[in-house]
C-alpha cells in the first residue's frame, strides 16, 4: 500500500512538472520526415525551448498495421507537447499502412524516422546517443523489431538513406514479438513471395541477440488482443541473450495504452539506460 501511495504521489508531482513546463514548448505539425513516390511522410514534434540537446522519444502508433495515425491516443501515440514537457525531443509519425502499402513499407517508414532524428541533429535540439521508441501494440511490433533488427534485407526508403539508424533503447506496449502466432498476423501481407517467411522475418523475437538495444516490455496479463504470453516469451528470450531489458506486467490492464503511469515508467527505463543501469 505504500509503495503505491508513493508512486501515485510520484505520478502526480511529474504531471503537474510537465503542466508548468508545456508553456515554453515548441510544437510543430505536419513535418514532412520522409517522401515517398511523391507522397509526404508526416510527424508532429515538440521540444521545450531554449533546451538541449535532448533524449528523443518516437512514437510509433497501434492499429494492426492497418489503420489510425500519428494523433490517436487510442492506439498508443504520444502527447509530443506532455513528453516535451518532461525534458524529451518528442516526434510522433504517420506510417504507410498495409492496406495501402504492403508491408514491409510501415517498418522502411519507422527507420526513415529514425535517420530523420539523426539528419537534424544541428537543427533541433536533439542528442543522437539519446534515440529511444516507444510503440502500442502494432507500434510495440514495429519499435521492436528496430531494436532486434534494424535494416534487416529491407532497402533504405523515404529519404537521409546515407544517415546512422541507431538507437538507445525501445519501449513497447502492448506488442506482439511473434507473427506466427498472432491471431491478426496473417495482416502482414507482403506483395509477393513466401507470406509465412514474411511473418517469420518480421518477428522480433527471431532476430533478438547480444547486439539488440535494450528493450522496456510493458504488458497486461488480460490483453484481449497480443496475448501476455508473446510478451513473457520474448522477455526469455532477451534475458538468454543478455540482452538489457525489462519486463513489466500489470494487472486487468487490457490492451494497455500510454498512461501517466506507463509514462513514468518509461522516463525511469531512458534515465536507466542512460545511466548504464
Amino acid at each position: 500500500m505504500l509503495r503505491r501511495i508513493v508512486f501515485t504521489i510520484f505520478v502526480l508531482a511529474l504531471t503537474s512538472s510537465a503542466r508548468a513546463q508545456q508553456a515554453s514548448v515548441v510544437v510543430k505539425k505536419d513535418v514532412v520526415y520522409g517522401n515517398v513516390h511523391g507522397a509526404g511522410l508526416l510527424a508532429d514534434i515538440a521540444y521545450p525551448e531554449g533546451k538541449g540537446p535532448l533524449p528523443v522519444i518516437l512514437s510509433v502508433h497501434g492499429g494492426r498495421w492497418v489503420a489510425s495515425h500519428r494523433a490517436d491516443p487510442g492506439e498508443g501515440a504520444i502527447d509530443v507537447k506532455k513528453w516535451a514537457g518532461h525534458g524529451l525531443f518528442a516526434m510522433s509519425i504517420d506510417y504507410r499502412l498495409v492496406g495501402c502499402s504492403a508491408p514491409p513499407a510501415c517498418y522502411q517508414d519507422v527507420q526513415c524516422a529514425i535517420r530523420w532524428v539523426h539528419a537534424h541533429k544541428d537543427k533541433y535540439p536533439i542528442d543522437p546517443e539519446r534515440v529511444f521508441l516507444i510503440g502500442m501494440s502494432a507500434g510495440g511490433h514495429l519499435v521492436s523489431l528496430a531494436a532486434t533488427l534494424g535494416d534487416g534485407p529491407f532497402p533504405r526508403t523515404g529519404g537521409w538513406e546515407k544517415q546512422p539508424n541507431t538507437i538507445r533503447g525501445v519501449i513497447s506496449l502492448s506488442g506482439p514479438y511473434d507473427l506466427e502466432k498472432l491471431s491478426w498476423g496473417t495482416l502482414w501481407k507482403p506483395a509477393s513471395g513466401d507470406q509465412l517467411a514474411a511473418r517469420r522475418l518480421a518477428s522480433p523475437i527471431q532476430h533478438v541477440s547480444a547486439k539488440s538495444t535494450p528493450i522496456l516490455i510493458l504488458h497486461s496479463d488480460n490483453d484481449g488482443s497480443v496475448p501476455v504470453l508473446q510478451a513473457q516469451e520474448m522477455a526469455d528470450a532477451l534475458k538468454k541473450a543478455k540482452t538489457p531489458h525489462r519486463l513489466s506486467i500489470h494487472k486487468k490492464k487490457g490492451h494497455m495504452r500510454v498512461t501517466d503511469e506507463v509514462i513514468v515508467e518509461s522516463l525511469d527505463f531512458i534515465d536507466s539506460v542512460r545511466k548504464g543501469k
